[in-house]
C-alpha cells in the first residue's frame, strides 16, 4: 500500500514500532554507528525543554514523548499505537485524532512537538500540519531524520513488517537549514548524523 500516512500501516506496526529505535528484530543487522548515542542526545534535548503545556502530535508509542516535561497531551491516529502509549505514559492525556485537523481550540498549548512525523508528509500535508500546529501553539519543535545519512532528499521507502506485509512509506529528509526555512525560522537544537531537532516560534 502506498500512502504518506496510512493508519492501517501504523496499526499493524504498533507492536514492533520501537524496534527501529532500539535496533532489534528486523533492524538488528543494520549498520548504525553512533545511532544509540545520538538517540540519547535527542532524549536529553527534549528533556531540556522548559516544562510547558505540550501537544506531541503523532506521538506513536510515546517513545520520545516520555522525555517531555510539563502537562503533556499525546495525539495519534492509530488505535493500536494509542494502546501502547497508554502503558508508557500514564500521566499524559492521550487522544486519538487527525494530525492534519487537530481537535483542539486555538492557543490551547504552549508548544507542539512532533517526532518522525513531519518527514513522512508530502508538501501539501506539511503545509496543512504547519497551519494547524501554529493555530494551537506558539512554538513548534520538530524531531526528524537527518539528511546527513541519506543519499536522497525524498523517496517512497519499502517497509516489511514481521507479519510479512509490505508497504511503501513516503519519506523526506531535511538538513536543519532546509527544515527551518520551511518552518519560517527558528533555532537548531541538534544537528546530528542520524537526527535533527529544531525549534520554531510562531
Amino acid at each position: 500500500m502506498r500512502e504518506p500516512t496510512a493508519p492501517a500501516y501504523y496499526d499493524r506496526r504498533a507492536a514492533e514500532y520501537d524496534d527501529w529505535y532500539l535496533g532489534r528484530a528486523l533492524y538488528a543487522e543494520r549498520e548504525r554507528d553512533g545511532f544509540a548515542e545520538e538517540l540519547g542526545t535527542v532524549a536529553e534535548t527534549l528533556a531540556a525543554l522548559a516544562p510547558a503545556r505540550t501537544l506531541d502530535v503523532a506521538c506513536g508509542t510515546g517513545f520520545l514523548t516520555r522525555h517531555l516535561r510539563g502537562r503533556i497531551t499525546g495525539l495519534v491516529q492509530s488505535a493500536r499505537m494509542l494502546d501502547v502509549a497508554h502503558t508508557r505514559l500514564p500521566g499524559a492525556e492521550l487522544v486519538q485524532g487527525d494530525a492534519l485537523a487537530l481537535p483542539f481550540p486555538e492557543d490551547c498549548f504552549d508548544r507542539v512537538v512532533t517526532g518522525h512525523f513531519y518527514g513522512h508528509l508530502d508538501e501539501e500535508q506539511r503545509a496543512r500540519f504547519l497551519r494547524e500546529s501554529r493555530r494551537v501553539a506558539r512554538e513548534l519543535v520538530v524531531v526528524d531524520a537527518s539528511r546527513a545519512h541519506s543519499d536522497v532528499d525524498e523517496q517512497w521507502a519499502p517497509r516489511v513488517l514481521r507479519d510479512g506485509s509490505s508497504w511503501e512509506v513516503y519519506k523526506r529528509w531535511f538538513t536543519p537549514s532546509e527544515l527551518l526555512a520551511e518552518l519560517g525560522g527558528g533555532d537548531v537544537l541538534l544537528a546530528g548524523h542520524w537526527f535533527l531537532v529544531v525549534r520554531s516560534p510562531r
